[in-house]
């Protein structure tokens, strides 16, 4: 007997199967609640046969059935079907088959009798272990308003591309706002390619890269004689950028009397070579962009509110990585393409546990950081998977990745990382509790009270 409950196209469709009618209509009910499209079975023949008529983004099944086991469908699963995950439930708990479970394919393993907050944070790590793996291979598609160089899927990332638009259909200065890495230059490039200015040049001038005494002649260029070794004139970026844009990167860096000769140039739309009294008028965009608070640098003194007022006329701000969720993913799919390519290597291929720790890694170095991390695993791995140890040991031992996720007690946390631990060491508890740092009396107390097969 067979049942599939009514679509809702927002949730997960998932595939419930056990031998006693009971227990297949309490977690249809339950999982009912959640808003979960539900189909169920009693026996694995059953359920391969829903499998090869129906989506199915997730497999809930019993380990010990009559006839055809957990393991066998767990195997059918895994040979026949890339896009579906797999969660066994069992009353009959050994490590062993813990173990056995794991290394044949089931994302999570549940012990009976299981709390209704169990059930639903299994099946959730294993519904975002699926959606991270989407995104990888690209199974969601990138909006079709994201602009040419920008990826993302995120909700934040979705209002950036809303504001780029608007903002290339205007002439208004724009400030973009980030933290370093995140691709404030990418989002300037984009505006000014999407413009009617997109004939004209696009001049990036890196503020705090020019030295002090140099800036403004480099901004607004020099006459011939202005300073010693000025022995001919030279036109500036502000020139180089005529009837184009042109990006001042890190603006809060400049001093103070370049901030004047800026605010004069977005006032009257004329620049003074340096040496020179006679003003010269120019047509360029200005898109200044900062990895600082200005409204702060405002308040503290170190930023002038009148440039401020005047750079801030369309403000664009980029989030960090950390906070764009699968948007992750997605750059790991485009970065290892990109640098398969170019070095002429195999395709790169993650494991959920790597894919975990990249998802859930702080990235404080943002896009950039991510993008050389997937350029020197091109590179330098020798083999085509990679897996955990082959991260960087920052990565590997973050503690700060497990906060990214959904919110789970204390309780939830220490069980999911013990059956880890018992599953990578193949159930030896021994093994299990040196890598714990507890004795095994501990680790026997732990099993307990957790209700983990042992």
């Amino acid at each position: 007997m067979t049942k599939s409950l009514q679509k809702d196209t927002n949730k997960s469709s998932i595939l419930v199967v056990d031998d006693t009618p009971a227990t297949v209509e309490l977690l249809e009910r339950n999982l009912r609640t959640r808003g979960y499209r539900v189909h169920t079975a009693l026996n694995v023949h059953q359920a391969i046969r829903i499998l090869k008529a129906a989506p199915i983004d997730l497999v809930i099944t019993d380990l010990r059935m009559p006839g055809e086991s957990g393991l066998d469908l767990v195997r059918f699963v895994r040979e026949n079907l890339e896009d579906t995950e797999v969660m066994i439930i069992t009353g009959y708990a050994t490590v062993q088959g813990a173990v056995e479970a794991m290394k044949t394919g089931a994302e999570e393993y549940v012990v009976k009798p299981f709390t209704d907050e169990e059930l639903f944070s299994a099946v959730r790590r294993a519904l975002n272990k699926l959606a991270d793996r989407r995104a990888l291979q690209g199974k969601k598609s990138v909006p079709v308003n994201a602009p040419p160089g920008l990826i993302g899927q995120s909700d934040a990332m979705i209002q950036v591309f809303r504001a780029i638009e608007k903002a290339a259909s205007s002439n208004a200065t724009v400030l973009i706002s980030g933290e370093s890495g995140t691709g404030k230059e990418v989002v300037a490039r984009a505006i000014h390619y999407a413009s009617p200015r997109r004939s004209g040049p696009f001049v990036p001038v890196a503020c705090a890269a020019i030295p002090e005494g140099l800036l403004e002649s480099e901004l607004f260029g020099h006459v011939k004689g202005a300073f010693t070794g000025a022995f001919q004139s030279r036109i500036g970026f502000f020139q180089a950028a005529e009837n184009g844009t042109i990006f001042l990167d890190e603006i809060s860096e400049t001093t103070a009397g370049t901030q004047t000769k800026l605010l004069r140039v977005l006032q009257d739309r004329e620049i003074y070579l340096v040496g020179s009294s006679r003003p010269r008028k120019i047509d360029v965009r200005v898109i200044a962009a900062t990895n600082k608070n200005l409204r702060e640098q405002v308040a503290k003194g170190a930023f002038r509110e009148d440039l401020f007022y005047r750079i801030n006329v369309i403000a664009i701000h980029l989030p960090p990585l950390r906070e764009r969720g699968s948007d992750v993913l997605l750059l790991i799919d485009h970065f290892v393409e990109k640098y398969g390519r170019e070095f002429g290597r195999p395709r790169l291929r993650f494991s959920d546990r790597a894919l975990g720790v990249l998802r859930h890694y702080s990235w404080p170095g943002n896009v950039r950081e991510l993008q050389n991390l997937v350029q020197r695993l091109v590179v330098m791995t020798e083999h085509d998977l990679i897996d955990v140890p082959d991260l960087p040991g920052s990565m590997r031992f973050s503690t700060t990745g497990s906060a990214a996720g959904p919110l789970r007690s204390l309780a939830e946390v220490e069980a999911e990382h013990v059956r880890t631990v018992l599953a990578t060491v193949g159930g030896n508890r021994s093994e299990a509790a040196r890598v714990l740092g507890i004795d095994r009396k501990t680790l026997r107390e732990k099993l307990k009270k957790h209700q983990i097969p042992g």
